[in-house]
């Protein structure tokens, strides 16, 4: 089918008051396995390629992109693209051109009025090309496999330290004054989190849903326990962003592959058996997201 629209996605989910599964990609088998996982499910998708999976490509966008645009319009569920994580111009002009229909414009490196002022160009860009926009406002730690914030403008500040998290008045006036789509809130959870520990701060997500018209968006999902993403969706995120979960399925199936094969050598049968663990994990936490709240039965 043809290439879905991620503001279309997360439009529906958020006035349904659920959440759509964006999960990042790195390899053609992270796209597969992210469209076998949703397809088993019964579920739209949004495959994610972030600015760091583009450097790890050499820098090239168009060949993973290309692959997910023509494994996402022969899908049998609605498959949008999301650029993600976004901080050089030059990739953002490409989005475009390459299929993706949204993108997260990272300034959160940046103190805030400078962050408003980038974000606030972006989504003037982006908004003239029919690009949705999400941003965030906060210091979501673990960016780049980096404790903390992992910034170099501002200093870190721990996820849990005063001052990471998303003041909802603050954010009101960001979104207000960048016109940014949806906002991506610093409530607890880290990036490329290996342990699903992760505790989120629900009160505070309660004030910023109530602060703000715009879907938010929960980054650093996969160190968050399932308990934890049914509140998170309950609380008012309408988008979850998940890569590290991926990975770690990945790299735990193939790393017991060939520690009972030590003589394998055709990474097709290795990249299966991380493609097929893929799929699951996609599958299962599609069906985490599913489950309905016991505070927010759908409208």
């Amino acid at each position: 089918m043809p290439l879905a629209s991620t503001g279309d996605l997360v439009t529906r989910a958020a006035a349904a008051r659920s959440a759509v599964a964006a999960f990042n990609v790195i390899t053609l088998e992270h796209i597969e396995a992210v469209i076998a996982g949703a397809e088993t499910a019964g579920s739209p998708v949004v495959l994610q390629v972030s600015e760091n999976a583009v450097r790890f490509r050499y820098g090239r966008l168009l060949p993973l992109a290309r692959a997910a645009v023509a494994a996402a319009e022969r899908a049998a569920v609605p498959v949008a693209l999301h650029l993600d994580h976004v901080q050089s111009d030059d990739l953002l002009r490409q989005a475009p051109g390459a299929g993706f229909s949204s993108v997260m414009y990272d300034a959160a490196r940046l103190p805030y009025a400078d962050n408003l002022a980038s974000t606030r160009a972006a989504a003037d860009w982006a908004h003239a090309q029919g690009l949705w926009i999400e941003a965030e406002l906060g210091q979501i730690g673990g960016k780049d496999g980096q404790g903390g914030w992992g910034g170099t403008v501002r200093p870190p500040l721990d996820a849990h330290a005063p001052g990471a998290r998303t003041d909802p008045g603050r954010a009101r006036d960001f979104v207000a004054g960048t016109g940014v789509d949806a906002l991506a809130v610093a409530i607890g959870s880290v990036h490329a989190m290996t342990t699903r520990t992760a505790v989120l701060d629900l009160a505070l997500l309660k004030r910023l849903s109530a602060a703000l018209t715009v879907p938010l968006v929960l980054h650093g999902s996969s160190g968050v326990p399932d308990d934890g993403l049914v509140a998170a969706v309950g609380g008012g995120i309408a988008k979850v962003n998940v890569g590290t979960a991926l990975n770690s399925a990945m790299t735990g199936a193939i790393r017991a592959y060939l520690a009972a094969r030590p003589e394998a050598v055709d990474s097709r049968k290795y990249l299966s058996v991380g493609r097929e663990a893929m799929a699951r994990e996609v599958r299962r936490i599609i069906g985490v997201l599913s489950r309905t709240p016991p505070d927010r039965t759908p409208a």
